[in-house]
Parts: C-alpha cells; sequence; structure tokens
C-alpha cells in the first residue's frame, strides 16, 4: 500500500517511466502522435459498442423467453454478462484516455479500471471453460446419468466469480499492483516488475486463469470430438452423422482458434516481460496484445450463439426481426440427443 501511495503522489513511477519522468496521469506519451491515439479511441469504440449490442441481445433474449432458461444457458449468458461488463468498464474508460492520450481519470480509477477488466476478463474465460467441461460431461457422459441441472450451473457460476475474484483481488491489497502500461491508456497488472512478488503474483495469476482453463477447454472438446467420431462410425449413417459431426468440429476449431488469437499474445506477452522485465519495447507494440484480448467479447457471442447449427434459422430469425430464439426440438432421435441436448448449445 505505500508503494501504491508513493505512485500516486508521483514519487515512485515504474521503471520504465524512469528515464523521462514521464507522468501517465498528466500527459501523453512524447513518442506516439496524437492521431495514433485518436486511431485506438475508434478501435475501442467499435469493439466497445459491437460487443455491448452483442451481449446485451443474448442477456435480454434469454431472459425474456421462458423456453430459453435452461441450466447451460446460464453459462452462456453468465459469459456475455462477464464480456458485457469488461467492455463497459475496460472498454469505455479506454476509449475515452485514448480520446486524450493519457490516462486523465487519476491512479485510483486506473486500479479500478485494472481490476475490473481482469476480475471480469478472467471470470469469462473460466466461462468458457464451464462450458466446455459441461459439453464434455453431457456428451460423452463419463458420469453415466449425468444431467446438467440448475443448481449444478448455479454452483459452477459461483465458482467462476469466486475464482476470479480470488485471483485478482491481490494487486489491490499488495501483493503486486496494477499500473499503467506502457502506452499510458490502460491499467494492467504489473508485468514489468523484477520485483519477487510480483514475479510470483504473474506466474500463479498465469498458471490459475490462462493455462488451466485452456487445458480444460482443448481436453474437453478433444474428448467430445473424438465421441462423436466414435457414434458416427458406429452407426454408419454418412448422409446423417457425418455432416452434423463436420459441423461440430468446425465449430470446435473456431472457438479454440478464436480463444488462442485473443488471449495467446496477451499471455505470451506479459509472460515475457515478466521473465525480462527490462526488455525495451515500443509503447505501440506493447499495447496490441491488450487491445486484441479485448475483441474476445466481440467474438464470443458470434461463436456461442449466432454460429449454433443446432438452432438454425429459427434463432437468426428472432435475434433480427423480434429479438426471440427459438430452438428446434423436433425429431430429436436418440443421435441428435447426443449431437443436440435439448437444442441448447452443444459447444
Amino acid at each position: 500500500m505505500d508503494a501504491f501511495r508513493a505512485f500516486e503522489n508521483g514519487s515512485l513511477l515504474p521503471s520504465y517511466f524512469a528515464p523521462a519522468r514521464w507522468d501517465p496521469f498528466r500527459r501523453p506519451l512524447d513518442s506516439i502522435q496524437p492521431w495514433q491515439f485518436r486511431l485506438l479511441a475508434a478501435v475501442m469504440l467499435l469493439v466497445t459498442s459491437l460487443s455491448l449490442a452483442e451481449n446485451l441481445a443474448v442477456i435480454l433474449v434469454t431472459c425474456k423467453f421462458k423456453q430459453l432458461r435452461q441450466p447451460v444457458n446460464y453459462i452462456i449468458v453468465n459469459l456475455s454478462v462477464a464480456d458485457f461488463l469488461v467492455s463497459l468498464t475496460g472498454g469505455t474508460i479506454s476509449f475515452l484516455t485514448n480520446l486524450k492520450g493519457y490516462f486523465f481519470m487519476g491512479y485510483w480509477t486506473c486500479v479500478l479500471e485494472g481490476f475490473a477488466v481482469t476480475f471480469f476478463g478472467i471470470a469469462a474465460l473460466w466461462s468458457l471453460a464451464l462450458l466446455a467441461f459441461e459439453r464434455y460431461i453431457v456428451i460423452c457422459r463419463p458420469l453415466r446419468n449425468a444431467r446438467l441441472r440448475g443448481r449444478h450451473a448455479a454452483l459452477g457460476i459461483v465458482f467462476v466469480w469466486s475464482f476470479s475474484f480470488i485471483w485478482t483481488i491481490p494487486p489491490t491489497v499488495g501483493w503486486s499492483s496494477y499500473t499503467p502500461s506502457k502506452i499510458g491508456t490502460t491499467c494492467e497488472p504489473n508485468w514489468y516488475s523484477g520485483a519477487y512478488a510480483d514475479r510470483t503474483y504473474i506466474i500463479t495469476f498465469f498458471t490459475t486463469c490462462f493455462i488451466i482453463p485452456l487445458l480444460v477447454i482443448l481436453v474437453s472438446y478433444g474428448k467430445l470430438v473424438q465421441k462423436l467420431k466414435k457414434v458416427s462410425d458406429a452407426q454408419g449413417r454418412l448422409g446423417t452423422t457425418r455432416r452434423p459431426e463436420r459441423q461440430v468440429t468446425r465449430m470446435v476449431v473456431f472457438m479454440i482458434i478464436a480463444f488462442l488469437i485473443c488471449w495467446m499474445p496477451y499471455a505470451a506477452f506479459s509472460i515475457l516481460v515478466t521473465a525480462y522485465p527490462s526488455i525495451e519495447l515500443d509503447p505501440r507494440l506493447a499495447a496490441i496484445p491488450a487491445f486484441f484480448s479485448k475483441t474476445a467479447t466481440v467474438y464470443n457471442p458470434i461463436i456461442y450463439v449466432f454460429m449454433n447449427k443446432q438452432c438454425g434459422k429459427k434463432f437468426s430469425l428472432k435475434i433480427f426481426v423480434s429479438l426471440s430464439i427459438v430452438c428446434k426440438t423436433s425429431n430429436v432421435t436418440e443421435h441428435h440427443f447426443l449431437l443436440c441436448d435439448h437444442c441448447i448449445l452443444m459447444m
């Protein structure tokens, strides 16, 4: 906390600010042109607007229509809530600060933004992992007659938010800190400090909040694809089984690629600067991974909802015409039960 107070008073700045004594709370970085900040502001405005609209639509239509109030959709809505809050806090603040070219809102708003974006972002990541694990349990049935119920989904959601809070609150109470990024318009965990406490936090943070959920996603979807292949080969109906299998496989590939595209650059960059805190990077280059990770809030609704083949044309029609979603539930065979568990998203 002493470090926080010193930073707030401007007497203590991260090492990468030291040469020019640049204060990110008072003025823009001299090496970046004003038009470049305005470009970043325009990008953030577009990303934030799309994310808020898409995720709000998912939340509203799921709450409005009773047929969508299924346990797995609780997880979908939880994902949309987390993405919505990431954009509402981090996206909005980042847009405003880039318009000015520096973090004019002050130190404590920086801490609040760093905490909020990290907290809601990790909640979204773990929601993806929870969704993947739920699909593995339902489709592959390792627990035989296990079935997702409302209380199971609720417990999973409680775990997601509790776990995310546990690993994002430490920087606000002394284990590491939230500080301005190198570009000075966003705030994030202190990757650049070479202090032992900061490095141990970063290593623990990425193990629990990136590596583990990524492994859950990869293993769950890998098992899911294997199961579908076995079902297809066993039944031998090429026209009716391999087509949905290909659809599911393609969906899985899209989800994993989107996850890696959004978060792998940010994770790799953070690990790099944690391992080599003295490394010199152009602030514009250092800002790209953080801004890129925020685009995940736009991709998630598209991949998990709007690209869902099982809900088909009815879903798209209701979204764009009357903001409702109707899932197809007719003609469900035993094989389709494996592919469409009550027409809830298969992911």
